[in-house]
């Protein structure tokens, strides 16, 4: 793997260039139910249409399975990840849990930041109609709510932390099968790290996006990332894809700070990097109009 413009034996040159970050408020859902199976169902659906605030309600993914012995009723579960303003962080947490987790055989919801001093209440428990019932579990104040399988029982109270969202970086190939080989490695070397989400399907991205767009007189909030379009490298005067590189993949990674979410696309490069199909390492930034964070991929091999 080679940083700057030296070529190294894997053919691997990592842009100098830097990956640009936003602010964003976090909360952390612990999802459990009977089987480890139930419980990603919960989960999965709870982070479904959370790809990215652009046109989602919110950004979300499954951050990691979880044993038995780190959930609070001692059941398998998942933790997931909401990413949003903090403003709109109570209407995401509840309507996914109302909607997603509580219809789902056996699952419950419990609070995953029991330590964060900012907190918002879901009033869950108002679904139970006056038949509810408080209750306590593994130490925590919860409400049992009657359904019809029996009593969903979980956390109303949730806390909020901030976090940073948009850390990211391109793989780039000769074809489409070799980038989408180096991206896949990466998504799977990153999937399960603590503390960070890769809110796209199967963590990879095939269509970045730039702010506003450039063409039409309507605004609009995003449209194609033009300078990453190999199909636009020879009709453009501003194309950033280098020569060789037919196809981009990006992966986009939110995290609770900024070393999770840099050490994290330490080790997707890597492993990207190790498929022997990659050319080139880059990364998606607007020159600071989006966000103050800013992870340049040189340093993280320094």
């Amino acid at each position: 793997m080679a940083v700057g413009n030296a070529m190294e034996p894997e053919g691997v040159i990592i842009l100098d260039t830097f990956a640009e970050a936003f602010p964003v408020w976090i909360s952390r859902v612990l999802v459990t139910a009977d089987t480890p199976e139930w419980a990603l169902a919960a989960a999965t659906e709870a982070t479904g249409f959370a790809t990215s605030k652009i046109y989602c309600p919110c950004e979300a993914g499954i951050e990691q399975p979880l044993s038995p012995s780190e959930t609070p009723d001692g059941r398998p579960g998942y933790s997931i990840l909401i990413c949003t303003e903090k403003k709109s962080m109570k209407a995401s947490v509840t309507a996914r849990i109302s909607q997603c987790i509580l219809p789902t055989p056996t699952a419950s919801a419990f609070d995953g930041l029991p330590d964060a001093k900012d907190r918002f209440y879901t009033r869950m428990h108002y679904f139970g109609d006056r038949y509810e019932e408080r209750c306590v579990v593994g130490n925590r104040k919860c409400w049992k709510i009657p359904v019809m399988e029996g009593w969903y029982t979980g956390e109303e109270r949730f806390g909020l932390v901030k976090g940073i969202a948009g850390g990211n970086f391109l793989v780039m190939a000769e074809d489409r099968a070799a980038a989408l080989a180096g991206a896949e490695a990466a998504a799977e070397k990153i999937a399960g790290t603590p503390g960070i989400i890769m809110s796209f399907a199967g963590g990879i991205v095939g269509s970045g996006s730039k702010v506003g767009c450039k063409n039409y007189r309507f605004p609009m909030p995003a449209s194609t990332n033009h300078r990453w379009c190999p199909a636009l490298k020879e009709k453009i005067p501003d194309s950033l894809v280098p020569e060789g590189v037919n196809a981009v993949y990006e992966i986009v990674i939110n995290g609770f700070d900024e070393t999770a979410v840099a050490g994290a696309m330490r080790e997707g490069i890597r492993a990207a990097a190790a498929t022997g199909k990659v050319r080139n390492i880059g990364a998606s930034n607007f020159d600071g109009k989006l966000g103050q964070c800013r992870i340049n991929l040189h340093d993280l091999f320094r």
